[in-house]
């Protein structure tokens, strides 16, 4: 084979960047940081969204105990209602953790348990009164804002979550109708929500980081275990690449996905061995066949030359026997040349041909060529489309290689052509020669392949007749078979597609039918002469 580096491919590919294991890893970490982030998002705004919803569960459990304290006072002026919100406020201290609660009474001073938020304090913690009174002008907020919920930022508290409401008192007949009600205020601080949130960040931050540890070790693991079978392949191709095609790749049963490609690999390596194999043999049958009639042409002059006055009929002879040999190799050539071009494609000059008279001077010339009972059978009708010049050497050669192998005078040579299903015909030739062994039915299609003494070169041919049939039908899209006919000798068939049947009256059949004896031309030719009506065979 060589130790070529570059006899498979113009050369190796250079490695670089990342291999699998880290690309793995990489793609992992990757899709759990994403993975973290989303869920990171969703606990943390849901865990706000819930504390606040247990914030407002609760402020509005201290309004109504607060309106519920109102109601009970029962006071008859606004002066009494003040005093009643002021018992109820001042039994609760307001502190950054607790409840802020205040009530607006019409006519009177607003009550609150932190009184600083409304002017009725001096300046606290070493603050100065422009400082007090900017708080208190953030802090008159909650005075101005709307009945319902909601956010303030406030002074020394951060976020207040507030909710406000009107308290109607029946008992301030003192008051007008218009204002016999009680505004009130409760509120609490949104500070656990942050508090919240900022625990559920860090235990994100603490389990996201075990996480993407944890994955980047899984997938660095993962990778590994993937990438060894291949990098197993990787050095069978190494070796392959190198001209060595014996190794082969053996991996776990108990990875599908890698064996199933390790199969493939292996299959790909097997072609390639019989490919080579076949190439060698090819090259040393061809190198012999042509060396064989040099050899003869070389030694026929050499035998001329070394007579100083050879006669006329001497010269005469080793011309005839040198021009047989020249014109055995021109027909080795163009046999090789045309099995080299099917391999390359552009091999075909597709037309339509009629069936019935194309084969009929195919036959026609073939039956003068020898001294056989030639018999025409069943002809469909029809049109196929194909390569005339080639459809008629694939036939002649499976003629020419029936009447090799059949006995003169007393051999017969069958020809059938059937309409097949799926628009395909059938060109049938029997003959009743030694036949083919079941073994070698394959490999008669092989170049040079000669199953006895009877297929040697004193015949004539070159081997190659067949595998030109064969070319000729798989560049069709046919095939050719060998098997056994029913007088004992070789069957060949050439099934080719494209064909458009029609019946005797020139249109195509509605279905496929066997060909009836009125559409059948049949010639049967002897020695010389034809006969009107065919052998039947059981």
């Amino acid at each position: 084979m060589g130790s070529q580096p570059n006899r498979f491919g113009a050369g190796r590919v250079r490695r670089g960047g990342l291999g699998l294991r880290w690309r793995l890893a990489a793609w992992v970490t990757a899709v759990v940081l994403i993975c973290l982030g989303i869920a990171f998002v969703a606990v943390y705004q849901g865990t706000g969204t819930q504390v606040r919803g247990q914030i407002d569960t609760e402020i509005a459990g201290d309004a109504k105990a607060f309106a519920r304290s109102l109601k009970l006072a029962a006071p008859h002026s606004g002066a009494q209602a003040a005093r009643a919100a002021e018992r109820y406020v001042r039994s609760q201290p307001f502190s950054s953790s607790s409840t802020l609660l205040f009530a607006l009474v019409p006519g009177q001073a607003p009550i609150t348990n932190r009184p600083e938020l409304f002017d009725h304090e001096p300046p606290d913690n070493g603050e100065t009164a422009a400082q007090q009174t900017a708080e208190n002008r953030l802090a008159r907020r909650a005075l101005i804002a709307g009945s319902g919920y909601s956010t303030l930022p406030l002074p020394d508290v951060g976020n207040l979550r507030l909710l406000k409401s009107n308290v109607h008192l029946a008992s301030l007949v003192l008051l007008p109708v218009g204002e016999r009600y009680v505004r009130i205020g409760v509120g609490e601080p949104l500070a656990p929500v942050a508090r919240a949130q900022r625990g559920v960040a860090k235990a994100f931050v603490l389990a996201g980081l075990l996480a993407l540890a944890g994955a980047l070790l899984g997938a660095y693991l993962i990778g590994t275990r993937i990438s060894r079978p291949l990098r197993r392949m990787a050095a069978v191709a190494a070796r392959v690449d190198a001209g060595d095609l014996a190794p082969r790749i053996h991996p776990d049963e108990r990875d599908r996905e890698i064996r199933v490609l390790a199969d493939a690999f292996n299959h790909m390596l097997d072609r390639l061995t019989e490919a080579f194999a076949s190439q060698r043999a090819f090259v040393a049958d061809a190198s012999h066949e042509l060396r064989t009639p040099l050899t003869v042409v070389r030694g026929q002059l050499e035998v001329l030359a070394a007579q100083e006055h050879p006669s006329e009929q001497e010269v005469r002879r080793v011309e005839r026997l040198v021009q047989a040999e020249i014109a055995r190799i021109g027909r080795l050539v163009d046999d090789l040349l045309l099995l080299a071009r099917a391999e390359q494609g552009q091999f075909l000059r597709v037309e339509p041909i009629e069936v019935r008279e194309f084969v009929q001077e195919i036959w026609h010339a073939t039956s003068l060529l020898a001294d056989r009972r030639f018999e025409l059978e069943s002809v469909a009708a029809g049109t196929l489309r194909a390569d005339p010049d080639r459809l008629a050497q694939a036939l002649r050669n499976l003629l020419s290689n029936a009447i090799a192998h059949t006995a003169p005078e007393r051999g017969l040579v069958v020809l059938r052509v059937l309409a097949a299903p799926h628009e395909h015909i059938s060109f049938v030739v029997e003959d009743d020669g030694p036949g083919i062994p079941e073994d070698q039915r394959e490999r008669v299609f092989d170049r040079f392949h000669r199953t006895d003494s009877a297929r040697d070169r004193a015949s004539g041919g070159t081997g190659l007749g067949l595998a030109i049939v064969q070319a000729i039908a798989t560049a069709h899209g046919g095939h050719v078979d060998a098997g056994r006919a029913r007088t004992g000798g070789a069957r060949m068939e050439l099934e080719l597609p494209r064909f458009q049947a029609r019946d005797s009256a020139g249109k195509p059949p509605s279905r496929w039918a066997k060909t009836t004896d009125a559409d059948r031309p049949v010639a049967s030719v002897g020695s010389s002469t034809a006969a009107a009506a065919p052998q039947k065979r059981d």
